[in-house]
This record gives structure tokens, sequence and C-alpha cells, in this order.
């Protein structure tokens, strides 16, 4: 199973500025912090996600076809993730609703343009 997501930025303190509030609403804080990167978990121990600073030295960039999918624990939890990152800045790329039969989501990008999905299987 995944241990952790990774995902690329620009710029450290944007990113932060982003994650800190967003993930907050998913009840995860920051469990490490460098100065090329910052991962954030929730207190059950579960998959992490990180933001880093490309260690090559060559340019972000954000990967075509690359998604990070967040866990709701209901469908209100994924309409307030989703106003929340417009909110820090992010793009829209897919206003909450039903895509599939019990499968409520919303899609946005980050500020350096990542793209997110918030879901909730709903029953």
């Amino acid at each position: 199973m995944i241990g952790y997501t990774s995902l690329g930025t620009a710029d450290l303190a944007r990113a932060t500025a982003f994650y800190d509030p967003l993930l907050a609403e998913l009840a995860a804080k920051q469990i490490m912090a460098f100065d090329d990167f910052i991962v954030w978990a929730n207190a059950d121990g579960g998959p992490a996600f990180s933001i880093h600073v490309p260690e090559n030295g060559k340019p972000y960039s954000v990967g075509n076809g690359v998604m990070v999918a967040l866990v709701a624990k209901d469908s209100a939890q994924v309409d307030a993730i989703h106003a929340k990152a417009l909110e820090l800045g992010g793009a829209d790329e897919g206003k909450p609703g039903f895509r599939a039969e019990g499968f409520y989501a919303a899609y946005f990008r980050d500020p350096d343009g990542n793209k997110l999905n918030i879901h909730h299987m709903a029953g």
C-alpha cells in the first residue's frame, strides 16, 4: 500500500502556505520539515503527503497525468476542501459533485499546478 505521496514545488514557502491550512482540514499536520521538503500526516499513522523542491537542481514541472487523491469523511468535507483550496489560491479543475454512483469528488490544482482530487465514497 501507499506509504506517502510526493509532489514538487517551485516555491516551498508558497506551497507550505497552501498546504498547511488545506491539510489541516483533513486533520493532518507537518511531521517533518527541512529546507527542501515538508511532510504532512494524520495522527493515525496512515499515508503521508509531501512537497519537495526538485533534488536534481532542474526546474520544477508538473507531471502530465499525475494526480494525488485525498479522502474526505463525507461529501460536505469534499465541498469544504475544494472551497478552501480555491480560497488559498488553487485553481478549479472540477466542482464538487457525483462523478459515478457513490463517488462524490472535486478536483483542483495547487499554486504550482499539481492536480489533486478530494473524494468520498458515499454509501
